[in-house]
């Protein structure tokens, strides 16, 4: 009996199981659902992809008028995934877009730029490429000029007969990548190339204020001044085409700063004819008093042709490569005739000597400049021009106080004139005196070079006054002793 009852309990059971499995398997559907993630989060199911993707790009119409695009996109990094489910809950569109809403940003297509400079990158995000590249076509005509910078594009540069200037090569000095992408709304993202251009050059923070111009003010002295570069506001203040240009009292000038996010580097076949500085030669008569000094031919400068290259980099000069010199008018000598022949330790205080031959040139003057991407105060002349391993000269007697190497000086050479002036000569490639040694004025003291933190062979010229170098002197300005 209690089989009995044991086997009809089975089939009852079997009965009911196949039923539920046959009503199951013969009623219920599969759906085609879609999970949206964001950032690998799941924030829930809907029913249609394209809906919420049209619903995004229906709510994004400011962007699309701010940027001038047809569509919005989801924010980077939401994936929505396609699943087959038997179950039959979804969230709502609107729902779902509003997480998205909360937690990240929506995107416009377009592209980013990638500058690398010293080490660091930067992304600059455009929504036409064009308007990056404009921008830096106007960076490279601000530092150019727009009418040589089209002659160099289409070749048009006059050809250097005796002297002159072309340019050989425009490039910028960095790295630049670009990719089409999805930029989020909330970067900044550049629609217009004049504020490009303006981010471009003066970089995120540009600082500019008037300055009203007094009596006696000069372009030079009106930046130094104010602590620029001459560069600096002829860029600022384009109507001047020459340092030299004259400035009135109450003229109203713009004094800017510029950080450039880009090096725009122009190299420069240049010929130029130069000063040729004559040399005074000094004869010692046992008959006269020491001072009584008489000049019995007077001095005449020369002229010489000078062929070199330049590289100027945002403006500056930043090597020069001497490639050839002509005398066009030789330099007569001035001839000194001095009492007693011997070596003063006491330097004169009016008659100095050009530090170097002659062809040089500044490439970087007494003033405020932009060096390694910091403002400094460059209180020296930077004289360039004469060729590497050519010579530098005691301007006037002395004794040498310092002769030796150090960073950022390199090899360099301090004379103390023993009048209340002392001169120092940085960069060189070996010095050719010691310390304690008299030395004559026209005397080698070394050879110039690129020692220390130099980016050309060039002269480092400074002037000191009321009392030692570093140690309680003043440098001032070296063109006030010529």
């Amino acid at each position: 009996m209690k089989k009995v009852t044991l086997v009809i309990a089975v089939l009852l059971l079997s009965t009911v199981i196949f039923l539920l499995g046959f009503d199951y398997s013969s009623n219920a559907e599969p759906h085609t659902y879609y999970q949206v993630y964001l950032d690998e989060e799941l924030l829930g199911t809907i029913k249609s992809k394209k809906e919420l993707e049209d619903y995004i790009d229906k709510r994004g119409d400011y962007y699309k008028n701010k940027y001038n695009v047809d569509t919005v996109y989801a924010p980077n990094g939401l994936e929505i995934e396609k699943i087959v489910t038997y179950h039959d809950e979804t969230s709502k569109v609107r729902d779902i877009y509003k997480q998205i809403e909360k937690r990240k940003s929506f995107t416009v297509k377009g592209y980013q730029f990638t500058i690398k400079k010293d080490k660091k990158s930067q992304k600059i995000n455009v929504i036409d490429q064009d308007v990056f590249k404009n921008s830096i076509e106007n960076t490279i005509k601000t530092f150019v000029g727009s009418e040589n910078y089209e002659k160099y594009l289409n070749n048009t540069q006059d050809k250097i007969t005796t002297t002159g200037r072309m340019i050989e090569n425009i490039y910028i000095d960095q790295k630049i990548s670009i990719k089409e992408t999805n930029i989020p709304v909330d970067e900044k993202i550049y629609i217009d190339e004049d504020e490009l251009s303006k981010y471009i050059l003066f970089g995120s923070s540009p600082v500019s204020r008037n300055y009203t111009v007094q009596a006696g003010d000069t372009i030079e002295k009106v930046a130094f001044n104010n602590e620029i570069s001459v560069e600096e506001f002829m860029l600022s203040n384009p109507e001047f085409t020459d340092k030299s240009n004259l400035l009135f009292p109450g003229q109203e000038v713009v004094i800017g700063t510029i950080d450039p996010q880009v090096d725009v580097v122009v190299e420069e076949h240049v010929v130029e004819d130069k000063d040729s500085d004559y040399q005074t030669e000094i004869r010692y008569d046992e008959s006269k008093l020491v001072g009584d000094d008489e000049i019995i031919q007077q001095g005449q400068k020369g002229v010489v042709r000078v062929t070199q290259k330049e590289k100027i980099v945002n403006g500056f000069i930043s090597y020069v490569d001497p490639k050839n010199k002509e005398v066009i008018i030789p330099a007569v000598n001035e001839i000194l005739v001095k009492g007693e022949k011997y070596i003063p330790t006491v330097g004169s205080t009016t008659n100095w000597l050009w530090p170097t031959n002659s062809g040089w040139t500044i490439s970087s003057d007494y003033g405020y400049r932009i060096f390694g991407g910091t403002r400094e105060a460059h209180l020296a002349l930077d004289i360039s021009g004469t060729g590497y391993g050519s010579p530098i000269y005691a301007v006037t007697n002395g004794v040498v106080s310092e002769a030796r190497y150090r960073y950022p000086d390199g090899n360099y050479v301090c004379i103390n004139h023993n009048n209340g002036y002392h001169t120092c000569y940085a960069h060189m490639q070996r010095q050719a005196v010691s310390a304690g040694q008299t030395v004559e004025r026209g005397q080698v003291i070394g050879y110039v070079g690129q020692s220390g933190l130099a980016t050309g062979p060039h002269v480092h010229f400074e002037v000191w006054v009321g009392g030692t170098p570093w140690y309680g002197g003043t440098r001032i300005n070296p063109w006030s002793k010529y």
